[in-house]
Order: C-alpha cells, then structure tokens, then sequence
C-alpha cells in the first residue's frame, strides 16, 4: 500500500543571499504541511570559476556567476543555525551540495540526506564523497540520459548508499509537454527504487499527478512571490499554490491507502432505496391491455413495484387489472395465465 507521498519545498536561491529572508521562508514553509525544506549549499572557489556562463542573465547585481555563488553563501555557523530553526519548526533540513567542500561543511552542520541535482549525476568525485558519508541520496535525472543515471545509481549503490531517483525535466518553467510524467513509472521498473519528480512547472497540477502515479517523494521550488528577483522565481510554486498542493497530495495519499470493493453495497443500502426506481405507467389503462414500452415510467423509489432494470419482461403482458396513471407496475397486475 503507498505510503504517504514524502513533500520537498526547495528554496534554492530564493532567499538571495539574505540570512533574514532564509529565516523567513523556514517559517512560512511549515505552515503548508511539507515534510522538508530544502536550500542549495554553494562554496563559490570549490565549484565555480569565473569562466562558468549565466544560465539565465537575470542579475543586475553580479558581474559574473561565480560572483553570484559567492553572494549565495553563508558561514558554517550560519547554515548550522539554519538547521537549527528547521528542526524547532519540525521540517527536515535539506541541501544539495555542489562541490566536495560543500559536502563537508553540511556533514558538519548536520544533515539526514542529500539530494543531489540532475547537473551533478555525472560528478562522480562528489559521489564518491557522498558516498562516504553513509547517508542517503536522492538523484534528480534532469540532464542525464539512461545510461548515465545507470552509472550513477550503480556507482553509489556498490558502495552501500541508499539511493532514490526523481523524473526532472531541466526546463524553467517546464511545459506539460515536456514534463515526462511516463518516466516516473520507467524508473521505478527500471532500478526497483523510490521514484518521485522534481517539477519546475510552476504550477502545483504535476506533483499532485506524480503522487497519483505512485511517487513517493515530489519536490517543487518555492517563492514568497513569482515576480521576486532571481533565476527560478517563475518556476516556483507561491507559498499558497504550495499548500495546495500538499492538500491535494495528501488526499491522493489517502485515497491510494484506502481502496475501495466496489462490489461492497452496504454503504449504499440506504441510499439505493431512495433513488433507484420502480415501474409504473405513465396513463390510465385498462384491464386486458399488453403493456408497450410506450406505457412504462420509472419512479423513486424503489421496492415499490417491479425493479426499474426489469421492464423487457413487461413488454406484450396483459394486465389483470385497470391502472390509474403512474401507479406502480407489481408482477401481480400481470395475467400471466
């Protein structure tokens, strides 16, 4: 039976570098009922270099991208304090690493899992490092092609790593011709692991649809506002759209934990008295007459006269008896002689 579906918000770089707005965003997002919150950790000098190109030039702040990573960081006290206010809020802290000294200061701050992203699958010395630390990992395949998350999902499963992997589609925002829903069950039949989506859509219409497909873990971008500064703001999801999304994921999840016999009619005993119908005539006629489909009515409620579902059996009857209109049919008024 499926589990409840496990909800990430990530917050990437929604924050813009701001350590009060970070704040803001771990208390906004625990009222919408997701499971974790979910930040990108950024050492500028161990991922980046300032050849690396703007993926979208949205900034009028930063000269470069390796400007921008720099701007994004914070201390390993402050991410320490991050985690902190996570737990005192009940969400689980998140990150994905970029880089092996990343991956070092969040093993020193404290975290449950990593998740790392599509651009990263094929960084196998950050694998390998993640590896070491014995946690789990989820693997987003936006920009991996089969044989390369067979690679990845192989690599770190040799090594003892608890490995999930979700459908991502590298596009901001992602139409719905583009977001591969389909894979989400390849993948499960293709590694046996559990399977989610990671949606840029902006909308929160696929996350609902991948927990009814089966996910068991979705993840979407956040932002307190679409218009905000920053690279993925359009395709986020609103902090209202988000807890909308978390309502229609855990009615998915109930709903796929609660399945239903539809041959168990007891619940509708009552109600199937009430509105399935009988027959009755639709004029007055007299005795002797063989009953056409043109003299046939159906009327609540049922166990009146004969079932509704029974009228070819009346047809060419002769009546015992005079019926006034729309009087219910009994298989006594019939001259069955």
């Amino acid at each position: 039976m499926k589990q409840s579906t496990f909800i990430i918000a990530e917050i990437g770089q929604a924050h813009d570098g701001s350590l009060g707005i970070l704040h803001s965003y771990i208390d906004a997002v625990a009222q919408t009922g997701v499971d974790a919150i979910k930040f990108q950790t950024h050492i500028a000098e161990a991922e980046s270099s300032a050849l690396e190109p703007f993926r979208v030039k949205f900034s009028y702040v930063d000269s470069t991208r390796y400007d921008y990573w720099q701007r994004m960081s914070f201390s390993a006290a402050q991410w320490r304090e991050i985690r902190e206010h996570c737990d005192t809020v009940g969400l689980e802290f998140m990150s994905s690493p970029f880089s092996n000294a990343a991956v070092d200061l969040l093993e020193a701050v404290g975290i449950k899992r990593y998740k790392v992203g599509s651009g990263e699958v094929t960084n196998f010395l950050m694998l390998e490092r993640l590896s070491q630390t014995g946690k789990p990992v989820i693997l987003s395949s936006g920009m991996s092609s089969y044989a390369e998350l067979d690679a990845a999902v192989s690599y770190l499963q040799e090594r003892g790593t608890e490995v999930s992997v979700m459908q991502c589609t590298t596009s901001y925002p992602t139409p719905a011709e583009r977001l591969g829903l389909n894979v989400i069950d390849g993948l499960k039949q293709r590694y046996g692991l559990p399977t989610g989506l990671s949606d840029h859509s902006g909308t929160p219409y696929p996350a609902i649809a991948a927990a009814a497909l089966g996910a068991e873990l979705v993840e979407v971008h956040a932002v307190f506002d679409k218009r905000m500064f920053g690279p993925d703001s359009r395709s986020s999801l609103t902090l209202d759209q988000l807890a909308q999304m978390v309502e229609g994921i855990r009615m998915v999840d109930t709903a796929a934990q609660h399945p239903i016999d539809k041959d168990d009619l007891a619940p509708y005993r009552e109600l199937k008295g009430m509105f399935e119908k009988s027959l009755s005539v639709n004029k007055d006629l007299p005795a002797g007459h063989r009953l056409r489909f043109e003299d046939l009515e159906a009327k609540k409620p049922a166990g009146q006269g004969m079932a509704a579902r029974d009228w070819q059996q009346v047809i060419g009857q002769p009546l015992k008896r005079p019926l006034s209109q729309w009087a219910f049919l009994n298989s006594e008024d019939l001259d069955n002689a």
